[in-house]
């Protein structure tokens, strides 16, 4: 069922509205209003941001000052996010014959 949930828990996030900075997962105590909370985030793209007017945010994950942010709805998917990553860790673990 797709809904407005937690990155980093997958919590759903039951309050109309978007979260505040400050807000963070009553689960996993995760910050809410994170880019990877966003319909505009795509890490394909510059700054990983779809919205051309917003600033550049290093910590995509931390909580942010973005006057853009809409939270997006969703299938939360455990580590969906970082699959690129694990990919790329694996092809370092069996090129250094790793495990």
């Amino acid at each position: 069922m797709a809904n407005r949930h937690c990155h980093q828990c997958g919590t759903p996030y039951l309050l109309s509205g978007a979260p505040g900075r400050s807000e963070t997962c009553e689960r996993c105590r995760g910050d809410l209003k994170v880019c990877l909370n966003c319909v505009h985030f795509d890490a394909r793209v510059a700054h990983q941001c779809r919205e051309r007017r917003a600033e550049p945010v290093a910590e995509k994950a931390a909580a942010n000052f973005c006057e853009y942010f809409e939270f997006i709805v969703r299938d939360w998917q455990p580590g969906a996010l970082n699959a690129r990553e694990a990919a790329a860790r694996d092809r370092l673990k069996n090129l250094f014959g790793g495990e």
